[in-house]
């Protein structure tokens, strides 16, 4: 067993990885020995939950938090969304219990000037806090004033959930929740935010 993974890496190793990540609740699509852009992601968000370090290599703290089977819990209970904000992870709780976790980003908390067919918007990057619902969904990409949108579930105005092609492990946009285009499909696939579906910002 190799002391360090990363992206790139293949094998045993990175399969066994995987398949604790994925047991854990963190979402890297199907494991298969091979890490590639979803491993990274998923890789990050156990970083976030165990409050190391959010390089997306998985060294030997990181390892460790894996087999120690760090896991973020509810902190609303019940059946929703839940954005954290500090930790920057979106997690999908049922019954209480989080079922999945996920890598994102919200709001960068600075001002942007962007214009769009002919208009200027300006505004703060903020991901507001608080209680809200699934009120709108575009099941396709959605182009807006603050750029294009991947399926997005909007729950607070123009603020949504949604994929997105780039996914750092800090706070980086206009106030959305961004998540990989991929993890946005499992989402609609497994319809995970319906219409009316509770989501939690914190």
């Amino acid at each position: 067993m190799r002391d360090t993974l990363r992206a790139g890496d293949s094998g045993e190793d990175v399969l066994a990885m995987q398949r604790a990540l994925s047991d854990l609740g963190y979402w890297l699509g199907e494991p298969d020995g091979t890490w590639g852009s979803l491993t990274t992601q998923a890789v990050y968000a156990v970083q976030k939950a165990a409050g190391l370090g959010r390089d997306g290599v998985a060294g030997p703290q990181t390892r460790k938090a894996i087999a120690d089977g760090i896991r973020p819990s509810s902190r609303s209970g019940g059946n929703g969304v839940e954005i954290d904000l500090e930790r920057q992870l979106l997690l999908i709780v049922r019954d209480g219990s989080v079922r999945t976790i996920l890598n994102t980003s919200t709001g960068s908390n600075k001002p942007y000037t962007e214009v769009f067919e002919g208009r200027t918007y300006t505004g703060p990057s903020v991901t507001p806090r608080g209680t809200f619902s699934v009120f709108r969904q575009v099941d396709r990409e959605d182009k807006g004033p603050l750029g294009s949108l991947w399926r997005p579930k909007y729950f607070n105005g123009g603020i949504a959930v949604h994929g997105a092609a780039a996914i750092p492990p800090y706070p980086a946009s206009h106030g959305c929740a961004r998540l990989s285009n991929a993890a946005m499909n499992m989402i609609w696939s497994q319809d995970l935010m319906p219409i009316g579906s509770r989501v939690v910002v914190f």
